[in-house]
């Protein structure tokens, strides 16, 4: 047995946590932390050498119960030798010997050896658990699979650009303060879910949002001279033959060139704009101020305020009042079916299908559940009744079709959270939203009559507009 266990401490220690330790509420405590830790090895061993199983309430319960658990059962062991020891004393039957601890006896320092080494594995048990388990409430899967209210934030987020972007780098943040403002917003929401007091939909976060300079440009760099990018728009008509044209754009992208001259979209935007927004959407955007090259400030406001400053936050434009859904865009019905028409995930080539999907997709269904059975057959019952040859001829079109406009639909409208199409505006360009005219309307104006300019040149140049295989796409090599 190791030299440092003395007389004093065997007689002081050992032998009183051996005769209180006797007792039901530790003897539980044991075989719990025991069962608890036995199975969060084995899932770790599990994770090690096998497939690790994505299902998000098998992570709650392997990374958050069983951890709490694990813990639960150390606490209840001296917990159980206070209230023996409580109890003894009440009934004056502690001992003035307590029984001997003979570590002559083989099995008895066995016992002791096996005590220290399981002291030994469950503070690394419960390091490692602290660790996953705090890691596991920031991740992805957590946030946004495990509440199933957050459904339409995670569909949006897993099929964007920023699907590799964990939810905490935008929504949190690094450091200590932030984790526990982060965990106790996220308590409140938990009791907000539990008693079915949450906002449907949920709301934006925008107006909490950290700034794009911590968040936006860890990774990109808008001061940075970009260029242009050529844009090209498929539409289809609403006509038999769903008919396609097309828009070629050339965006000013610009930023701060190397003459250090702001250029393009991000240059005139950048760092020198402030506004005043009146909803918390900020779609509203009555009052804007420019600071000048020389340091003066031009204010541009809309007719209605009559010269008075709206209440509300002074903000700094930055790149989330443009990319205000980055992570978590929703398009609209008529952008799904374009974008699924011009890649030939609806086959244009079925006869109505633009005009037929768009009904589909924009009808009343009660749940996904029920969008799913009812798309496809009912795309199925319109061939069969006004084209049945397509059905003959194409039927593995017409399924296909069936199953991408059932993509489309569970990917943008969550009956069950009142998420639908155009509940969250994109201010991004300016077709399905305001956008950027939310300040480019012509109605915001200075005191010496100068507008907010509303020139389409400023930002883009457009090469072709809604024209069937323009000749610049040739031109350019592209069809």
């Amino acid at each position: 047995m190791p030299i440092f266990l003395s007389l004093r401490f065997r007689e002081h220690w050992v032998r009183p946590a051996l005769f209180f330790g006797n007792n039901p509420i530790s003897l539980a405590g044991g075989a719990i932390t025991t069962a608890a830790g036995v199975t969060m090895i084995g899932n770790w061993l599990m994770e090690v050498f096998a497939r690790p199983n994505n299902n998000p309430y098998l992570g709650i319960i392997f990374n958050l119960i069983l951890p709490a658990l694990f813990v639960l059962g150390l606490a209840l062991i001296p917990v159980g030798i206070y209230v023996r020891h409580r109890a003894l004393q009440k009934a004056g039957k502690i001992p003035a010997v307590y029984p001997k601890v003979d570590f002559n006896d083989r099995i008895f320092r066995h016992g002791v050896d096996i005590v220290l080494v399981a002291t030994i594995i469950n503070f690394v048990v419960v390091s490692m658990a602290s660790y996953r388990g705090a890691a596991y409430m920031d991740s992805p899967q957590f946030c946004g699979a495990s509440c199933h209210v957050m459904q339409p934030e995670y569909t949006a987020y897993k099929i964007s650009p920023h699907s590799h972007v964990t939810c905490v780098d935008c929504h949190i943040g690094s450091g200590a303060e932030s984790y526990f403002a982060a965990k106790v917003d996220g308590t409140k929401q938990l009791v907000e879910v539990a008693f079915k007091r949450y906002p449907t939909p949920i709301p934006s976060p925008v107006m909490n949002l950290r700034p794009a300079r911590i968040i936006c440009e860890g990774c990109h760099t808008p001061a940075k001279f970009v260029g242009e990018k050529l844009l090209v728009k498929s539409a289809f008509a609403d006509d038999e033959q769903n008919t396609e044209t097309q828009s070629v754009i050339v965006l000013h992208l610009g930023g701060l060139d190397g003459l250090s001259h702001l250029t393009g979209i991000h240059g005139v935007h950048l760092g020198h704009i402030e506004y005043i927004a009146t909803d918390t959407s900020r779609t509203n955007i009555p009052w804007v101020a420019k600071q000048n090259a020389d340091g003066s400030e031009t204010v541009f406001a809309a007719s209605s305020l009559n010269g008075a400053v709206p209440q509300g936050q002074r903000r700094l434009m930055d790149c989330i009042d443009c990319h205000n859904r980055a992570a978590h865009t929703f398009v609209t019905a008529e952008e799904a079916i374009n974008q699924a028409m011009a890649v030939g995930a609806v086959s244009p080539s079925l006869p109505w299908i633009h005009k037929e999907g768009l009904v589909l997709l924009k009808a009343s269904y009660a749940s996904q559940a029920d969008a799913n059975a009812k798309i496809p057959a009912q795309l199925e019952a319109f061939y069969r009744s006004s084209n049945p040859e397509v059905l003959a001829t194409k039927a593995d079109l017409v399924q296909a079709a069936g199953k991408q406009l059932v993509t489309l639909y569970s990917e943008n409208v969550f009956p069950d959270m009142k998420v639908t199409w155009g509940t969250h505006p994109n201010h991004i360009g300016h077709m399905s939203y305001p956008g950027c005219f939310r300040c480019h309307d012509g109605d915001h104006t200075a005191k010496d009559g100068a507008s907010i300019p509303q020139d389409c040149a400023v930002c883009h140049n457009l090469l072709s507009v809604d024209e069937s295989k323009p000749k610049v796409l040739s031109d350019l090599g592209i069809q």
